[in-house]
């Protein structure tokens, strides 16, 4: 008798059962059926109901970000527009009970559970397939083999899914990104979208419309709890776990990925080595490096770093920034760089929460900036730093034309609004549009709006908490136009 049979085949369709009530009840379970839908479930779901392309479609994202729960919204959508409860399964994978399974067995085991003879119609939700070794072979075959069948499958093991998924899956899958939640989408999870209203801001002779709110005090204040608290669906409407977020979001999200999803999908021998580099990375979120420094300060080669570096960055923890000069020119050699975290929040969580007051809050400002553009694919972001003979200086944020070698424009994040009262300060960032013909450029304040004129140039000054809204609405927009 082989190990497979260990587990009855009756003791698996329970589980099955267990794991679909909709059969019986015909509706999702109430925990996820209460909870409010992410603003890129829409874009997501249309990629569910797509079934003339014969692909399957995979949900991809870091961990806790809701796919689990993104997957359940699906169903009872399907489940409200009619589709039969025996034509929806969904499947976690990472239950030890299917871990002799193919996606096969447990297919047939799903038609034998509800007595279906096809699979024609039906809409099959495999939930953390990574766990699964060659997930992406078995699925393909599955598309082929069912193409009346509409595969969903979710997982986040982020650096995996994302190269296998290219290198097996081409023409079968389709990749749909979930990431942290936006500063956008936590204010509407918490049912407060009567902040924002619509308005317009002012942009050289120009009025942009732009999203604008009537208390920023309290948007401060959400924003503040967004940076300690708010990439997390679950952590977000939970004051419990926010009262205990080491234990949660470090066990669940840092410890799993650090100890156990990277080191066994690259190798990595000395697991506490690279917990030690991404904690010290986190801590000093925002801050410039360079592969000297880090190795003097780790005792780490510099080989290794930037093996590190690169896993870090494919399990979507960390986004590395890479430098500029003046004209927005590459430099040859890549020597220093900064490094943000993908999600404010993991640093609360590995440390402290902080307060607006806290020495660290720029860099947080800048890391809550950076996580919201995170979600534009294909944006080519730098920081611009220079240093010659006559001046040197600092941006923050460039955006890179790639065609034309140029820079499209500059922001300078600051939580302060000194910089509203003495515009003439802010040199860098004078030199830097003289320097690439800019005749604007937008500049963070703590909770002041305004435009002022230094030279021939205007500043458009926004609070760092509406600009950070703002560029997760555009970039809402903009997919949902696509």
């Amino acid at each position: 008798m082989g190990i497979v049979n260990l587990i009855p085949t009756e003791k698996i369709i329970e589980r099955l059962r267990y794991e679909n009530p909709w059969w019986v009840e015909k509706k999702i379970p109430e925990a996820y059926s209460a909870m409010s839908r992410r603003l890129y479930f829409d874009l997501f779901y249309p990629f569910v109901k797509e079934t003339t392309v014969r692909r399957a479609v995979v949900l991809m994202g870091p961990r806790r970000v809701g796919k689990t729960v993104m997957l359940f919204h699906c169903i009872d959508q399907l489940l409200a527009e009619g589709v039969s409860a025996k034509q929806l399964f969904f499947i976690g994978i990472d239950n030890p009970i299917y871990v002799h399974l193919g996606l096969e067995d447990i297919l047939s085991l799903c038609k034998k559970s509800i007595n279906l003879t096809s699979l024609s119609g039906c809409y099959v939700f495999f939930d953390e397939i990574q766990y699964l070794k060659d997930w992406e072979r078995h699925l393909k075959v599955l598309v082929d083999s069912y193409p009346d069948t509409k595969f969903i499958v979710s997982g986040s093991a982020a650096a995996a899914l994302k190269w296998h998924s290219t290198e097996s899956g081409a023409g079968r899958f389709t990749d749909f990104m979930l990431p942290p939640l936006t500063f956008q989408e936590y204010i509407h999870l918490k049912k407060m979208d009567h902040l924002i209203h619509s308005g317009t801001i002012d942009w050289g002779n120009k009025k942009l419309p732009y999203c604008l709110t009537h208390d920023v005090k309290v948007l401060n204040s959400e924003f503040i709890k967004y940076i300690n608290f708010g990439g997390y669906p679950e952590v977000v409407l939970s004051e419990k776990i926010q009262s205990d977020m080491g234990r949660y979001v470090k066990n669940d999200i840092v410890d799993k990925v650090l100890l156990r999803d990277l080191p066994s999908l690259y190798g990595i021998r000395d697991v506490q080595e690279l917990n030690r580099f991404f904690t010290y990375i986190a801590y000093n979120t925002g801050n410039e490096f360079s592969y000297e420094n880090l190795s003097k300060e780790s005792g780490i080669q510099k080989e290794t770093l930037k093996k590190y570096l690169e896993y870090l960055e494919a399990a979507f923890l960390i986004k590395v920034l890479n430098k500029v000069d003046i004209n927005a020119k590459r430099l040859k050699r890549v020597t220093s760089f900064k490094v943000y975290l993908t999600n404010p929040s993991l640093r609360t969580a590995l440390f402290s929460p902080i307060t607006e007051t806290d020495k660290e809050m720029g860099n947080m400002v800048e890391t809550a900036v950076l996580s919201q553009w995170m979600h534009r694919e294909k944006l080519d972001l730098a920081y611009a730093r220079w240093k010659d003979g006559r001046s040197e200086g600092e941006v923050d944020l460039v955006l890179l034309d790639d065609k034309k070698f140029k820079p499209i424009w500059g922001v300078e994040i600051k939580w302060s609004n000194r910089y509203i009262e003495k515009p003439m300060e802010l040199k860098s960032l004078i030199q830097f549009c003289k320097s690439n013909d800019f005749e604007n450029a937008l500049v963070t304040s703590l909770d002041q709006q305004g435009v002022r004129e230094v030279e021939t140039l205007r500043f458009t000054f926004l609070p760092a908490a509406v600009y950070i809204y703002n560029i997760g609405d555009i970039t809402l927009k903009m997919k949902n136009t696509k």
